[in-house]
This record gives C-alpha cells, structure tokens and sequence, in this order.
C-alpha cells in the first residue's frame, strides 16, 4: 500500500502535507503510511481516496493476473476501527472502466459510517449471508440474503449488520 499511496499522491500533484490535511489525518500518519510503517483503517484509507479523488482499490494495489484465484487469507484487507466490519478487495477495475469489488464481513455492532466517495459513485450490495440495514438518502433498507440494493454512493450512508456472520459483496462503480 505504501507504494500505491505515495503514486497516487504525487500523481495528484499533491504535497503529504496536502493530502493528510484534505483527508483529515496528521502529517505523521500520512508519512508512516508512505513509509510502509502504518497500520491503516479502513477509514483512513477511505479518507485518503476521497481527498485524492480516486477508487479506494488504487491504493490497495493488488496483483493483476489474466486468470487469477484468490483466496481470502491472501486478499488485501482492512478492517474498520469504528466498527466490527472488514472489507477485502475482491477486483479491482480494468483500465477502462471505474469498478471494484469488495467481499464484507460484518457483525452486529455499531453502524459503519461511510463518508460520501467522489462524485458519480454508485454502489451495489448484494447479502450472501446474514442481513443488513442500509441508510441512505434518509431512507433505511433491511436486506436478507440474495437481497440486491443499489444507490449512490457519493451520498453519506450507512451499514449495520443485523445477524452475526453477514457477508455481503459490494461493487462500487464511479462515473
């Protein structure tokens, strides 16, 4: 991840100083997180895709392979620190397109609070296992497995798992 953080600033054309600021951050956790030293949250790195406008999955920079099976104890992860809630990169998006793929596990607790993600940011959650209540635009939405939701995820929004082991899958698209 440290590599991927550091591209994508200095893609950005950004000072670590800029990029801690913009993501809310401090300087010295930004620098760890350049310098491979950090252990960050999912969280953290939420913030740090917003304030650089990007996928969360360009700074996760996983493998890409043509044919490639993956297994969960090998995926890149990062778990919540406001909530019993991990979320590992499944896919990310080909070169031209904006999608990624997430698997979820998350237990019943304290609800995962999700900032808004850069403008035009869809989302799609389907429940494999458990349940899960979704706020969004001042609604809230209980889904079940095989329940499929989908709304827009540059608007804030929230997820609380209802049943110990959920498991859902979410694609995020950006436009």
């Amino acid at each position: 991840m440290a590599a991927a953080v550091r591209r994508e600033r200095q893609r950005a054309g950004l000072t670590l100083s800029e990029v801690a600021r913009r993501a809310g951050i401090g300087k010295s956790t930004m620098s760890g997180l350049e310098a491979g030293t950090a252990n960050p949250s999912l969280e953290t790195m939420w913030a740090l895709a917003a304030a650089l406008d990007i996928p969360l999955s360009r700074l996760l920079d996983p493998p890409q392979h043509e044919v490639a099976l993956l297994r969960t104890k090998d995926m890149p992860s990062l778990a919540s620190t406001a909530s019993n809630y991990v979320a590992t990169l499944l896919s990310t998006s080909p070169a031209n397109a904006r999608r990624d793929i997430y698997l979820i596990q998350a237990e019943p607790g304290e609800p995962r609070i999700s900032r808004p993600h850069p403008a035009g940011t869809i989302e799609h959650i389907i429940v494999g296992r458990g349940a899960v209540q979704i706020e969004v635009l001042g609604e809230t939405y209980e889904l079940h497995a095989g329940d499929y939701l989908t709304y827009p995820g540059d608007q804030p929004h929230t997820y609380t798992a209802l049943e110990s082991g959920t498991n859902t899958i979410f694609v995020v698209e950006s436009y």
